[in-house]
């Protein structure tokens, strides 16, 4: 989603820099999910392009598909116009993301 840029903003600014000696991306990014770097301004690994574009489409997912959910359950686009998007640029979204969408979408319809 980062690299095709279709989700490049999720609501904060990830630092994250280049260090040959730094720890690898998969590390870094099961610490960020822990809280470790949450007071942190910048993250230090070796793999600093993969874990912003993991880290940044998470993120924006979360904020988007919320965004998404109220867009179609208020009637002003359709889920297909949304995941059309995503076909266009050949991106296959596992099938947890369809269920979590779906799930938030009957969450706004129901008004919770």
């Amino acid at each position: 989603m980062y690299r095709t840029k279709l989700i490049t903003f999720c609501g904060s600014e990830v630092k994250v820099e280049f260090d040959v000696n730094g720890r690898d991306g998969k590390n870094c990014f099961n610490d960020y999910e822990n809280g470790v770097f949450k007071f942190k301004e910048t993250i230090v690994t070796r793999h600093p392009n993969i874990l912003k574009g993991v880290i940044t489409s998470k993120k924006g997912w979360g904020l988007w598909v919320k965004e998404w959910s109220s867009g179609i359950s208020d009637g002003l686009f359709s889920k297909d116009e949304i995941l059309n998007e995503f076909e266009i640029r050949n991106i296959k979204l596992p099938d947890f993301l369809i269920l979590e969408f779906d799930n938030l979408i009957e969450k706004k319809k129901m008004g919770l």
